[in-house]
């Protein structure tokens, strides 16, 4: 049976329209996915909205609509971006569905309150509805909510509570451990250090006098299970565990879950403990990425910075796999990143119009005026690919995207190197015009230049794949390999030898990256 690989994104919340920084997760987590299939594995590739809150319900009134017209809507446009930058999800859950989501968030209640460890209590405190979530004074900044610069409202009421603190010692082991590995490792450091300073109870449900919009608790219609709660359920959701079928059986637990570094807690602390809780086997990794800033700018509804993906291919007249590449290459995943028109178009035209798009171009061109049937010699290129693959898979497996994309690009610079060294123009010019095959010496150097560049070039394009999948297939299609096995494993020879040997004619193919 071929291995498995689960991966999930956070589901974003859907009080507003998407834009690029919800979709930067949508992405990395794509590419993570699109490498694990040409790995050979069977992927399950999560991702949603989640569609419950106060916040959600207040949005929704202020706009004219009810709740639940108001996330049919806003849903829809995240999945069309989503779908607009080429993300091969799987399945796209969303919250507010009643039969794919909600058995699964009552099956897991009724699970963590078997073990004991939900109770009646009340909670007196503050509460951020920009991130439903409960905060104390030390969450807050000159008395406002770090993310969402507002004050918090006080909350008052009889809740229901998950006992968090029951699992604090339990947690920090399976961190410290990488049990449930926490990436990167200043993140790890982070949540440790957090863990140290003592976990508390957390408030599970809001009465449902004050928060309509949600799942009711099961066996107490007067309480409305708290959104964090309702929404980590998704993970669950995706694979079927309400009926813990032959999806959930062979899915679970997820190898990765990627989330932004504005809600760590609620994913290396309050989901591990409520699996824990409930007896079901932890995530294996958990990767934690940074926020995107527009033009040093945080976005915000107030300044109007949130820009969509789309916005971005209609103004330079784009595709899909060029927006992808600037956030992946310009953007350290752990790190916080910016984008802006100017650092777009400077990469776009550096790295793809200057870069790949050239050489693609140069290759193509000596092919077409070879104009034969070209039969894959032995080739100069061997040795720089094989360690290319070896520090390709190195950095893909730590995340390292930017890393990755930076190698990719090294040895883009190599082939062009190649061609103002070997000169294979001139070397054309020596061969006969006629149909024989040329036997010159220069015909046969010629022959091994352009096999090298066509060997180059095709790794490239593999190597590309998870990254722009359309502009890796256009590279092939050009070479005329389009559509051949790309699966490195042992099953598979190694790209580099696999091909020696190969006949191929190049195909005609308008250029990759017009310049901007």
């Amino acid at each position: 049976m071929q291995p498995k690989f689960f991966i999930t994104t956070a589901i974003p919340y859907t009080n507003g329209e998407p834009h690029i920084g919800h979709l930067l997760e949508f992405i990395q987590a794509d590419v993570i996915a699109r490498h694990q299939r040409l790995a050979g594995k069977e992927v399950f590739f999560l991702t949603g909205t989640d569609e419950h809150g106060i916040k959600i319900e207040e949005t929704a009134k202020s706009r004219g609509k009810s709740a639940k017209e108001f996330v049919d809507e806003i849903s829809g446009l995240f999945r069309r971006s989503a779908e607009a930058l080429n993300v091969s999800f799987d399945f796209f859950i969303r919250t507010t569905d009643k039969e794919k989501h909600w058995p699964n968030v009552a099956k897991i209640w009724r699970a963590i309150k078997d073990s004991d460890d939900i109770y009646k209590g009340h909670y007196s405190g503050k509460y951020c509805v920009g991130c439903e979530k409960y905060l104390v004074e030390s969450d807050l900044e000159n008395g406002l909510c770090p993310i969402h610069k507002t004050e918090p409202i006080a909350i008052d009421e009889d809740n229901y509570f998950f006992k968090l603190a029951k699992y604090q010692n339990e947690l920090k082991q399976l961190i410290e451990t990488d049990e449930l590995k926490v990436v990167p490792e200043f993140r790890k450091a982070e949540v440790l250090s957090f863990i140290d300073s003592g976990l508390q109870d957390v408030s599970f449900s809001r009465p449902k006098e004050k928060l309509s919009w949600g799942i009711p608790v099961p066996d107490d219609d007067t309480q409305v299970i708290y959104v964090w709660a309702d929404a980590l359920t998704n993970y669950l959701s995706g694979v079927e565990y309400a009926s813990a079928g032959g999806k959930f059986q062979r899915f679970w637990p997820p190898d990765l879950q990627i989330v932004g570094k504005d809600i760590w807690k609620f994913h290396a602390l309050i989901w591990p403990a409520m699996l824990l809780s409930a007896h079901l086997p932890l995530p294996k990794a958990l990767m934690i990425h940074g926020f995107l800033t527009v033009a040093g700018e945080k976005i915000s509804k107030s300044l109007g910075n949130g820009i969509s993906p789309q916005a971005i291919m209609q103004k330079f007249g784009v595709g899909s796999d060029a927006v992808r590449y600037f956030f992946l290459r310009e953007i350290n995943p752990f790190e916080d990143g910016d984008y802006s028109d100017e650092k777009f178009v400077a990469r776009y035209n550096g790295d793809l119009a200057n870069g790949i798009g050239n050489l693609s171009a140069r290759v193509l061109k000596l092919g077409n005026l070879y104009g034969k049937e070209l039969k894959l010699k032995e080739n100069d290129f061997s040795e720089k690919i094989e360690t290319a693959w070896q520090e390709y898979e190195k950095l893909m497996a730590e995340y390292k995207f930017n890393e990755v994309l930076a190698l990719i690009n090294g040895l883009v610079s190599e082939g062009d190197s190649y061609v103002n060294e070997h000169k294979p123009w001139t070397l054309l010019k020596e061969l006969t015009t006629d149909n024989s095959q040329p036997t010159t010496e220069a015909g046969e150097q010629f022959k091994k230049t352009l096999s090298s560049l066509v060997l180059l070039l095709g790794n490239l394009a593999w190597m590309l794949s998870p990254f722009m999948p359309q502009a890796s297939e256009n590279i092939l299609i050009i070479l005329g390999i389009a559509g051949k096995s790309s699966v490195r494993n042992a099953e598979n020879p190694e790209l580099v030898e696999g091909w020696i040997g190969r006949k191929i004619r190049f195909s005609e193919y308008p250029s990759l990256f017009p310049r901007i």
